[in-house]
């Protein structure tokens, strides 16, 4: 399946639903439940090689990580890259489809500075991968004017402004990532409508159903079932050392 496919199954109202996968098993998980994508989460990688999220892996075996996870699946996989390695664009684009990717997350947060780029900075560099790139990638633009923010109504004018300029940069989608309240989403789509979002599925945010009322066209879970599946084990091997079989 093309890129051009995994473009078209963005469409807001009805939701592309990616459960994020971490290595080849959990990719083989979600085609075998039927989901048509598979997307990864750059945290959950990044700890089933042992390290922590925040571009602290080194980005070769990211890459390496992510073409495992192409090789093992026969639909289009989409990749967090964070904020880009510190590669160029036409390097990292390069190294995306030499993976076998169709689609990329990248972040307005520099994790190689430990700031925000600008919303010009962000754009120039968006506008680079497509150029790079063309139709062959579907770029998400993460947005975290939400991340760790306590009145996410007042940080939804950066994220509209963000939004606007890195889809006239050529981003196909935008995400920003962490929005939990239902009014806050519902005006952001429609600040950037027809544009698509992905939104974030949270604990406490809409349901996939909701997301798609407020019309939505890509819904991610995250690091969320890598954490339920953590939670699970840790569980089971708790009870372990105490004597009880985990099944």
């Amino acid at each position: 399946m093309s890129a051009e496919k995994l473009r078209e199954l963005h469409v807001p109202g009805e939701p592309l639903v990616l459960p994020n996968a971490w290595d080849a098993d959990t990719a083989r998980l979600v085609v075998g439940a039927g989901f048509p994508v598979v997307a990864t989460s750059s945290a959950a990688v990044a700890a089933s090689l042992g390290y922590d999220d925040g571009e602290q892996a080194a980005e070769g075996e990211m890459f390496d990580a992510a073409a495992r996870i192409a090789a093992a699946v026969d639909v289009p996989m989409t990749v967090d890259i964070e904020s880009g390695y510190g590669l160029s664009a036409g390097d990292l684009v390069d190294r995306l489809l030499e993976v076998d990717a169709h689609g990329c997350n990248i972040e307005d947060t520099d994790q190689q500075r430990g700031e925000r780029r600008s919303p010009a900075e962000q754009a120039a560099l968006l506008a680079a991968v497509k150029e790079r790139a063309g139709a062959a990638l579907v770029i998400n633009a993460r947005i975290d004017s939400f991340l760790g923010a306590e009145d996410e109504r007042a940080a939804l004018p950066d994220a509209v402004e963000r939004a606007r300029r890195y889809l006239d940069a050529g981003a196909d989608c935008v995400y920003p990532i962490h929005i939990k309240s239902s009014d806050v989403l519902g005006d952001f789509v429609e600040a950037v409508s027809p544009a698509a979002v992905n939104a974030t599925y949270l604990p406490g945010a809409p349901d996939i159903a909701g997301m798609a009322k407020l019309g939505v066209a890509r819904v991610s879970l995250g690091t969320g079932l890598w954490r339920l599946a953590r939670a699970r084990l840790t569980e089971s091997l708790t009870g372990l050392a105490g004597g009880t079989m985990p099944y």
